[in-house]
């Protein structure tokens, strides 16, 4: 591991890369801290402190400040953060599956890159649409659904919100924030094209990364007495063995993550004047988590405008009330956002994964899985065996999406804190780094150097049996060790901050 990390400030190519890539991500987060012109930024980042130690006051505004790094609670430029974009992109993409038009289109030549210009210009739509209602919501602090509570932190600092309201705020404030995403957009795409990684998807793990020290703040705050006289409200027992399943939840993210089933295919063999082509057996992967965090993401979607809706039409109304809070927080939230999540596991699948076009490119060069038939048997037998893996990770995915919402009501864990134990967040930071791994890895065994989880080829040695690689080697053992650091880093910082 130690070797691997020397061995990437050896190739040159690799170093730069890097270096702009942490380049690229400071830039990043000096514009999370650049207020939006016309917004008094302390009234919300106070009532953002609250929100985040309550969540009652606001689910929706903390979840999306915890996926734009803070930005939000800063109002800064980069408020809308990279989202808007990867909405644009989702959209396109279930489109394409389902429009021929479109699905012809992204298999001709030139035509990925037209898709994802339509892309660019559904994000502008959507950026104008969301800075429009979010220069609204700031305007109107009091009868937004997304910021209650603010009129209170509002009268204790005796600030305005919005000193000078108006068309020119609407119009600034609308400007400011498209101009951000349009400006996170062409980082992202610098970062794939330049850097290490995909830029898109670094930006937004970084933003949710950067939230971790608050979350340990609150957990600090929370569970240990800072205070003489005063009690923690939980045992330091539970808070240690809180950690170590912390660790378990991640090892299991990054296992189900990896996890797939190899589906055996056989090519025939042909014989070409003295040349035998073919016949070599190979695998076809499905994963598990086939969908990923896009079922979660959808789940996450379409439950906060029923709540949001209800809030907005009947303001006044008990019952409305009440039903929006059950199904914002209450066990019709947890059982709706089950079977979302199975419904869009299983749609996700059926119009990304095509068994019959799989099974007709199989048939076309030759190839067959061993003991079912080429053509319609095939099809069918691939789309068995991707329902029942769906099934497996649908359920894997609920359990991940509740668990952070049954920590944080039923043991008092700070909501920013919580979010850090499953859901979106933690599925997407384990993507994302398991995926960079592997960029840096091809890396450093293309120039022959010892890699993360395979050794490469150096003078004076010989190549490592592939699959034989050491216990030492292995990406859990150093993802454990990883978390340790990091656990530990952050507790001795905390110490430090409270003394």
């Amino acid at each position: 591991m130690v070797s691997a990390f020397t061995n990437i400030f050896k190739i040159p190519e690799l170093r730069r890369r890097i270096m702009f890539t942490l380049a690229m991500i400071v830039v990043m987060r000096i514009g999370s801290a650049i207020a939006t012109p016309g917004v008094n930024a302390e009234v919300l980042r106070q009532w953002f402190v609250g929100a985040t130690r309550t969540h009652s006051s606001g689910g929706v505004a903390t979840l999306f400040n915890l996926f734009t790094g803070g930005a939000l609670g800063n109002c800064a430029i980069f408020s809308l953060g990279i989202m808007p974009y990867i909405s644009a992109s989702i959209m396109l993409q279930l489109l394409t599956a389902v429009i021929p038009r479109l699905g012809k289109l992204a298999r001709e030549e030139g035509g990925r890159q037209k898709i994802m210009l339509y892309a660019r210009y559904i994000t502008i739509g959507l950026c104008v649409i969301q800075g429009y209602f979010l220069a609204l919501s700031l305007e109107n602090p009091a009868s937004s659904p997304f910021l209650q509570g603010i009129v209170e932190t509002m009268r204790q600092l005796d600030m305005e919100l919005v000193p000078h309201p108006g068309l020119g705020f609407r119009l600034l404030t609308i400007t400011t924030m498209t101009a951000g995403t349009l400006f996170l957009m062409w980082l992202g795409d610098q970062i794939t094209d330049r850097g290490i990684g995909n830029g898109t998807s670094l930006i937004i793990t970084v933003g949710i990364l950067a939230q971790l020290p608050a979350g340990l703040l609150q957990a600090w705050k929370t569970f240990v007495p800072t205070v003489i006289g005063t009690t923690a409200s939980i045992n330091p027992l539970v808070l240690v063995l809180m950690c170590a399943f912390l660790v378990f939840v991640i090892a299991a993210v990054i296992a189900v993550t990896q996890a797939q089933r190899k589906i055996s295919i056989q090519y025939a063999k042909r014989v070409m004047g003295r040349k035998v082509y073919g016949g070599q057996t190979q695998y076809m992967p499905l994963k598990v988590n086939y969908a990923g965090v896009m079922p979660i993401i959808f789940a996450q979607a379409i439950l906060i405008f029923p709540s949001t809706i209800l809030k907005m039409a009947f303001p006044q109304n008990r019952t409305a009330s009440d039903l929006a809070d059950m199904l914002a927080s209450g066990w019709l939230h947890y059982t709706l956002y089950g079977c979302m999540i199975f419904f869009f596991s299983y749609f996700w699948v059926a119009t990304q994964f095509q068994p019959v076009q799989i099974a007709d490119d199989l048939k076309k060069c030759g190839g067959f899985i061993p003991g079912v038939r080429p053509g319609r048997p095939t099809a069918d037998f691939l789309d068995f065996a991707m329902t029942r893996l769906t099934f497996a990770g649908a359920v894997f995915l609920t359990a991940i999406a509740i668990l952070p919402q049954v920590l944080y009501q039923g043991m008092n864990l700070p909501y920013t804190a919580a979010q850090f134990f499953g859901g979106t967040g933690l599925l997407i930071i384990v993507g994302v780094v398991l995926e960079t791994m592997r960029q840096v890895e091809t890396h450093l065994l293309q120039r022959h150097y010892d890699g993360f989880l395979r050794k490469g080829r150096r003078r004076g040695t010989e190549y490592c049996v592939r699959g034989r690689a050491d216990k030492a080697s292995s990406p859990l053992v150093w993802v454990y060790v990883a978390v340790a650091i990091l656990v530990i880093a952050g507790t001795t910082i905390l110490v430090a901050y409270h003394r």
